[in-house]
């Protein structure tokens, strides 16, 4: 009895984890492996080669070392059966960057060591404000600023600020820590009693989370009120 060879799986009937962009989406970049890296820049295969095992034979081209992989050239890479000139010119740009990154020195974030710091990186954004706005600036372990984020916005005498929202943003981008802040268009730096309690619950929903809140600062014009310079955190 003569058995069928089985096609090539396109990637199309791959479940859906398993296709590299839908993986990548539903995972990360760091659960793909680098011949499924490759595979999403290629874009397809062939008619009997799937685009990742298309890109398998492109590592092994380069002794499954990108390092080799980055010094071979477009016409060393249309070489391969499958790679045509728009696929090895996309390979070697893609390559390229990856150089280039590797060659600049990594942004130095903005380290907060003080209220006076975090007040700093603010102000900017409250100034001149007649209405008011809630900002978070989401910390690492060393301090330095993840991200910086406006929260809420809202009338003359206050604004809304979801714990959810603020530590959905924190627990994103693996926050250590967070300060919180919040302007008076009216100039009084007075904690209200609004203040308090949300300063309160944020610490609390912080601890569970293990994310501190190290701040909360009431802004006004060129001057601040720091919950945590004040004892009240």
């Amino acid at each position: 009895m003569r058995i069928e060879e089985s096609k090539p799986l396109n990637i199309k009937d791959w479940s859906p984890e398993d296709r590299p962009r839908e993986k990548l989406l539903l995972k990360g970049t760091s659960a793909l492996t680098e011949a499924e890296l490759i595979a999403i820049l290629i874009g397809s295969g062939t008619k009997k080669t799937s685009a990742v095992e298309l890109a398998k034979k492109i590592l092994l081209s380069g002794n499954n070392s990108l390092n080799e992989l980055a010094r071979l050239t477009v016409k060393d890479l249309i070489k391969i059966k499958g790679i045509g000139e728009a696929k090895a010119i996309t390979i070697v740009a893609a390559l390229e960057l990856g150089r280039r990154r590797k060659e600049q020195d990594p942004e130095q974030k903005p380290k907060i060591n003080s209220s006076k710091d975090a007040f700093n990186l603010l102000k900017g954004d409250f100034m001149d404000l007649p209405h008011e706005e809630f900002w978070v600036l989401l910390l690492n372990r060393a301090n330095r600023v993840v991200k910086k984020k406006r929260i809420s916005e809202g009338g003359v005498s206050g604004t809304v600020a979801d714990p959810k929202i603020i530590y959905k943003l924190a627990l994103e981008d693996l926050a250590s820590g967070i300060i919180v802040a919040h302007n008076h268009p009216s100039g009084n730096l007075t904690a209200s009693q609004t203040d308090v309690d949300l300063t309160k619950k944020l610490r609390e929903a912080g601890k569970f989370l293990e994310v501190q809140l190290l701040d909360h600062l009431i802004i006004s014009n060129q001057k601040y009120l720091s919950f945590a310079d004040e004892g009240l955190i």
